[in-house]
């Protein structure tokens, strides 16, 4: 579901939600307007100017049946986000060209200070109801949102007393049905309500096989940042909430994520020259087994009625541990530890976020047409990035600490014809870096540490005009910001004598978001059109050395882009069919001259794109046919190697609603397209060692059942 006039408010998971089929009436205003979670407002989504999707459960389910996980779900479905790296680290993924904010019930997943790009593999999709997408930098998410945000909504509690829940039971193999290609995944969430009371547990277990290419041969393993393929995983949720009245709610969430290499394969080179892609052979790494953990608890209290507006108050800790699988990399050599070029090692990122929201809406006595938010949050988080097998200190303990009142306002005129909205969210953050050293690759630097801060008020404007039913158009301007992975920059220090509290490269990414769109629906026809452009004066980008390791480079950037979206019901019941299309362009100065004289490359821009799909319902029996076709691209200033061809992919979705459950048949890739991945083809043009080709046709038969 498109909504392009979107929402300019913060997360928070106790707002009001997206209605989906079935749900309460409680999801959305009394017109039937939609109004999202992700807003930190329960004014429809209609009333704000920017751009949101919302996935809802049915189309997510099919989604993650044909690729697997949310983060490839998002990509397939929304032609704005970039192709995935189909490994488990996101290095490269972007929104609009800039790093979205993962985040669970409005709980930031992303790590501000040493990004390990593995935020969208925190919580299994079989507890997630629904995802909502904003686009665009918004600084009233807090940091990091400087593409948008992808806030997954978790299920949500019991609506009526006694027992419900569903199951899932799932297998998947490759296109030849091969042993080592076989997966699955087993599924069950199981909810109690008596009166006021309600409690929700869960837990799935899933197990990913070895991914083929479309001729068949073992995709290659990322022996640096660790793979989503020959993996097992093992999650958990549970959920209590009571009902202090009939509109206040105190409620807890908790989760756990634990993902763990099943070690089978080790990496094998391919060639560039010849074509010859990576692949693996059968093996065992040395060292421990990559991993990622992630836990959650969160706690909240909503009234929806308290003195005439809404209440929010959420608390939350978060904890992720993510073991990388390491090797005899360049970066990790130390002639006293071990002679140059054999020595082995791996590195773990431990984050522990604590957090804070509060805010308080209402309309303005005597003043109706004026609705004001008022909220102050809170973030500390402190991460390092050791190295396992030397327990050499990669990136310092370092503490990141956020504190942010904002204020936003809502003013219709002229019975709806027109809406202003606008704000401020002023963010005083502070890091504290101790002292410490680099690793011996970068000249064993002593540094000294320090305490930066920045202090800075954020804007955010705009207009929203319906000059007639079902046409709407608006207009916004968003300042978001985000710290360019201290983590990269700390460790990569390799000149003497360097103080923290003066080095300029800690200072924040500000981008500057404008946006203008405009969307039609009338009866069977949705359309809409949005173009944007963003820029940062000292924006952040990746830059990849020899060894495959990213740094972070300040360099000005200047992104453009144009989205068009079409979706209708044809005359054939049953049948409804849409196309989606994003075009974006990036520049930036290379050599600090003032002018932008060089395309961003595939680590920072995705490519153009147009989006296919056909569905049919037809009493029991559903379908879907979804085609992505990935642009060619030529990046000016950058090697010609870096060129991108393009390839398309098609996927597929059968269903039939059984006596008891759900039968599905889910197939990716379903040509069995031979292709290079666009992070593959855009970087790196001497690097063998990660000349990955994609994943080739994938089938998955499931049975879902609700009770």
């Amino acid at each position: 579901m498109r909504i392009t006039w979107g929402v300019l408010a913060g997360l928070c998971a106790s707002g009001a939600s997206a209605q989906l089929p079935g749900e309460s009436a409680s999801a959305s205003d009394a017109r039937g307007e939609v109004v999202v979670t992700a807003a930190r407002t329960v004014l429809p989504a209609s009333a704000l100017p920017l751009t949101v999707d919302v996935i809802d459960r049915e189309t997510l389910s099919r989604q993650v049946a044909v690729s697997g996980s949310v983060v490839d779900a998002v990509s397939a479905l929304l032609p704005a986000f970039s192709p995935t790296r189909e490994k488990i680290t996101g290095v490269g993924e972007t929104l609009r060209g800039r790093s979205p904010l993962y985040a669970i019930n409005g709980i930031p997943q992303t790590t501000p200070i040493r990004d390990g790009a593995r935020d969208g593999y925190t919580i299994d999709p079989f507890f997630i109801d629904r995802v909502e997408v904003i686009y665009g930098s918004n600084a009233l998410q807090g940091i990091g949102a400087t593409g948008g945000v992808v806030n997954q909504v978790t299920v949500r509690a019991p609506e009526r007393d006694g027992w419900s829940g569903r199951t899932l039971v799932q297998g998947n193999a490759g296109d030849d049905l091969s042993g080592e290609s076989l997966g699955g995944k087993l599924g069950a969430l199981v909810s109690y309500r008596a009166g006021r009371v309600d409690a929700t547990a869960g837990a799935a277990f899933e197990r990913r096989g070895a991914f083929l290419d479309g001729r068949g041969r073992r995709v290659g393993y990322d022996g640096n940042q660790s793979e989503i393929q020959d993996t097992d995983t093992l999650s958990f949720f549970a959920r209590a909430g009571v009902a202090l009245s009939d509109s206040a709610r105190l409620e807890v969430v908790a989760s756990r994520f634990h993902l763990e290499g099943r070690d089978h394969y080790v990496p094998v080179e391919g060639d560039r020259a010849t074509g010859v892609p990576a692949t693996t052979r059968r093996g065992s790494t040395p060292g421990q087994p990559s991993t990622g953990v992630a836990q959650m608890v969160s706690a909240s209290l909503t009234d929806g009625a308290l003195a005439g507006g809404a209440f929010t108050l959420q608390g939350f800790y978060n904890r992720t541990s993510d073991t990388f699988a390491g090797g005899v990399l360049a970066t990790f050599q130390d002639a006293a530890i071990a002679p140059v070029g054999t020595l082995f090692d791996q590195s773990r990122n431990v984050s522990r976020k604590l957090g804070g929201k509060l805010s308080y809406e209402r309309a303005v006595p005597g003043w109706q047409a004026l609705t004001l938010t008022a909220g102050f949050d809170a973030l500390v988080d402190r991460t390092a990035q050791t190295l396992v097998q030397t327990q050499r200190a990669w990136v310092p303990r370092t503490d990141f600490r956020s504190l942010a009142p904002f204020a936003q306002g809502n003013l219709r005129l002229a019975d709806g014809l027109v809406r202003l909205a606008g704000g401020v969210r002023y963010e005083n953050v502070r890091l504290d870096v101790p002292d410490y050293t680099t690793l011996a690759t970068s000249g064993a630097r002593r540094v000294t540490g320090g305490s930066p801060a920045f202090e800075r008020a954020l804007w955010n404007g705009g207009v929203v005009l319906e000059p007639a039913a079902g046409i709407r158009a608006y207009g916004s301007y968003a300042e978001g910001y985000t710290i360019a992975d201290i983590g990269r920059v700390l460790r990569a220090v390799n000149q003497p004598n360097v103080r923290i509290d003066d080095f300029l490269d800690l200072t924040p990414v500000i981008s500057n978001n404008r946006e203008v769109g405009v969307e039609l629906k009338r009866g069977p026809l949705t359309a809409s059109s949005t173009y944007y452009w963003s820029s940062s004066e000292a924006g952040s980008v990746l830059v990849r050395g020899d060894d495959g390791i990213f740094n972070v480079v300040r360099q000005p950037i200047d992104i453009q882009g144009l989205e068009l979206n079409l979706d209708t019901l044809t005359p054939l019941p049953g049948l409804n069919v849409a196309l989606g299309y994003s075009h974006v362009t990036g520049r930036t100065d290379t050599n600090g001259d003032g002018r932008l004289d060089a395309d961003l490359d595939g680590a920072n821009i995705s490519p153009d794109r147009l989006n296919l799909s056909a569905d049919y319902r037809a009493g029991r029996f559903s379908a879907r046919v979804q085609g992505r076709y990935y642009l060619s691209r030529r990046f000016q200033g950058q090697p010609i190697a870096n060129d991108f061809g393009g390839y398309r992919l098609f996927d597929a979705y059968l269903a039939y609603d059984a006596p008891v459950g759900r039968l599905m048949l889910s197939v990716q890739n379903l040509g069995n397209t031979d292709y290079v991945t666009y992070y593959s083809d855009t970087q790196g043009p001497t690097d063998n060692a990660r000349f990955y080709t994609g994943r080739g046709r994938n089938a998955t038969l499931s049975w879902q059942t609700s009770f």
